[in-house]
């Protein structure tokens, strides 16, 4: 969830400030890591009030000037707008908005994060136009199970349609079905919740409050949610350098080919085991340098790749596998998925 207020002066558990400069000062160490670690600053930063300090962030994560090239540059244009409607840059945060919806990103986060800030500022009907175009692009289709990381999309989007007096359409009813929350969303999302809050009938107060815990529930489920398990892929000119520095990897990978073989694999017979959640993560030959140094481990060391791998999908670097309806193979052929590795 995005930080919707600063903290309360009087009510304060952590010194946002100070944890953002430690962010920021471990950044600086671990460069691999930048874009996480000064993205959780910036957050720290959003709820001191400190949102210009934030902007001054965001914007260095996507300076050209940046130690490594911005991972998620649209999840990053994306906060930076919401942060600047926050302190009255309206106009610039709605350039930055349209940009990131022109740009039509396959990742939904950007898309939540847009949505949302118009939301928040009463742009009800672009918002619902956000959600409903990113729910178009990111969902397959009503008649299928949605990706896990499209269910905020589908759920901010039966939110704002009860607000604006919608009628159930089959994205909504996807969104009643994936939702595991105890109480339907037609209640979550009730538009006279908001005068219940400030009744002074206990009856309606109780069942406000249980409406609340219900969603309390369904947030600590998605944070507890755990990481995929992933395997580790190398695009072909990391492997190369890979295997270049570190003679003794090529026991681990003999070839290119056999390395997308083995990744494929070891995939499919995960998931005929039954194991859930599987995922692929990218690895490159500085950031693997990187960690190896920081768990005082030779890079040779084979042992070290499933660590690696381990540690990637932990950052939130997985990509899901397989990939979904007609995506394109995970191992950067350009042919879509059914067509390259996914052909049985």
């Amino acid at each position: 969830m995005r930080p919707e207020k600063p903290a309360a002066a009087d009510h304060v558990d952590v010194d946002h400030i100070a944890e953002a400069a430690r962010l920021e000062r471990t950044a600086g160490l671990y460069p691999e890591d930048a874009e996480q670690l000064l993205l959780q600053a910036a957050a720290h930063l959003e709820l001191a009030g400190a949102r210009d300090r934030a902007t001054t962030l965001y914007d260095r994560l996507l300076s050209a000037d940046a130690p490594h090239p911005a991972g998620s540059p649209l999840l990053i244009r994306a906060l930076k707008a919401s942060n600047l409607w926050e302190y009255d840059h309206e106009a610039e945060a709605r350039a930055i908005i349209a940009g990131v919806r022109a740009a039509a990103p396959r990742d939904p986060a950007p898309w939540v994060i847009v949505a949302e800030a118009l939301e928040q500022h009463d742009e009800l009907e672009q918002a619902h136009e956000t959600f409903t175009e990113a729910v178009s692009r990111v969902v397959p289709s009503a008649a299928v199970e949605p990706p896990y990381a499209a269910h905020p999309l589908l759920f901010g989007r039966h939110r704002v349609r009860r607000l604006l007096g919608a009628e159930h359409d089959e994205w909504d009813t996807l969104a009643d079905r994936v939702s595991t929350a105890p109480i339907s969303l037609d209640e979550l999302h009730d538009p006279k919740r908001v005068w219940s809050l400030g009744s002074e009938n206990p009856a309606e107060l109780r069942a406000e409050i249980a409406r609340i815990q219900a969603e309390l529930g369904s947030y600590r489920e998605a944070l507890s949610r755990p990481f995929p398990v992933a395997v580790l892929h190398w695009p072909a000119t990391e492997l190369t350098e890979l295997v270049t520095a570190y003679p003794a990897l090529t026991s681990e990978y003999p070839s290119r080919e056999d390395h997308l073989s083995t990744i494929e694999a070891s995939l499919r017979e995960l998931a005929a085991s039954g194991t859930p959640n599987l995922g692929i993560v990218t690895g490159t030959v500085p950031s693997y340098e990187a960690f190896a140094a920081s768990e005082a481990t030779p890079p040779e060391d084979p042992s070290l790749l499933p660590q690696y791998a381990t540690t990637l999908a932990a950052r939130g670097r997985a990509v899901p596998w397989p990939p979904e309806g007609d995506g394109g193979c995970w191992c950067g052929s350009g042919r879509g998925y059914g067509e390259c590795h996914g052909i049985d």
